[in-house]
């Protein structure tokens, strides 16, 4: 991990700053995540996609009262400026920071960091990082948008995603899935160098697709996404609603989905042949119906669906019958 891990304690360790405040892991990561995405626009050379007048060096240029108040217009213009991932990212965008003199010291902290090693090591690595530290230390909430990453590496292994594939995670969380398939492939083709223009292009803002329900937790992931070099389409929006009919057909899809018997409009997906309202057998009806002819998918799920009665059965049934069953 290297300067990559300091640089992950020292943001950990700004968090402390905002702890007065009454402020959550989960909030903080979603607030570091604005001012990070300015700063990485700077250091990445994509600031084009900002508006000029609210850049970095704008908001590092103010301090006091007038940066919080530059700081809380510029939360809101981003949400209606910018390129589309700009807005999405800055959607519904509020602060919970109410002192100067915090954000003050958030701002210049990060400025101060070694950010020729971030990037020399990967921000993506960094991020990611970030992510994982609050799905630790945070033990109620957040876990539940991060998968742990061995567990990831160790399905995506096994199921040896290939360029040119669809591969789609209908609960996304922050990515972990995709950025892992992504890893996978980069690897066996010389980090994409092997195939054609074309084809690079369709890995790169194409070939990763899916949902996250929750807009905070979208917002980590496309975030987290970007700083991969993956630009595919991952939708704000209920994969158990008629939005998740609409997703794309998949060769591949990798998610560990949320449980609970009660899934509020788990129901609520009219193309389901098995209505119900547990959530992991309307997210097994999703991944298999959402296959392409000879696609494949892994996932996780709690084991009462290799027992679950009535539905579940004919859910079960229908699962044997259309596909090869591990």
């Amino acid at each position: 991990m290297g300067n990559t891990g300091d640089i992950v304690q020292k943001l950990w360790n700004l968090c402390k700053v905002l702890w007065h405040g009454g402020v959550t892991y989960h909030q903080y990561v979603n607030e570091l995540t604005y001012v990070l995405f300015l700063k990485m626009a700077e250091e990445t050379g994509t600031e084009n996609q900002i508006p000029a007048e609210y850049r970095w060096r704008k908001l590092c240029a103010l301090n006091g009262l007038e940066q919080l108040t530059f700081y809380r217009k510029l939360l809101i213009d981003l949400g209606s400026l910018g390129s589309p991932l700009v807005q999405a990212i800055f959607a519904n965008a509020s602060t919970i920071i109410t002192e100067p003199v915090t954000l003050t010291s958030l701002v210049s902290n990060i400025d101060e960091l070694d950010w020729y090693s971030a990037r020399e090591e990967g921000l993506g690595d960094l991020y990611e990082g970030l992510l994982e530290k609050n799905a630790t230390e945070s033990k109620r909430g957040a876990g539940q948008y991060f998968t742990p990453r061995p567990l990831i590496e160790c399905i995506v292994e096994l199921m040896q995603p290939q360029s040119g594939e669809v591969v789609q995670d209908p609960a996304a969380g922050t990515g972990g899935f995709l950025i892992i398939a992504d890893r996978y492939i980069k690897k066996h083709t010389d980090d994409l160098f092997t195939l054609k223009t074309s084809e690079q292009d369709f890995q790169r803002r194409r070939a990763f697709q899916g949902m996250e329900l929750v807009q905070d937790v979208h917002r980590l992931c496309l975030m987290n996404l970007m700083l991969h070099g993956i630009e595919g389409p991952v939708q704000l929006g209920n994969t158990l609603g008629p939005s998740g009919a609409g997703l794309p057909k998949a060769d591949l899809v990798l998610t560990n989905p949320p449980f609970g018997a009660q899934g509020g409009e788990a129901g609520s997906r009219e193309d389901f042949t098995y209505p119900t309202n547990n959530r992991q057998l309307a997210f097994l009806q999703h991944v298999y119906r959402g296959l392409k002819p000879s696609g494949r998918a892994a996932v996780v799920l709690p084991d009462n669906v290799l027992f679950e009665d009535n539905t579940g059965q004919k859910i079960r049934t229908d699962l044997m019958n259309k596909c090869k069953l591990h």
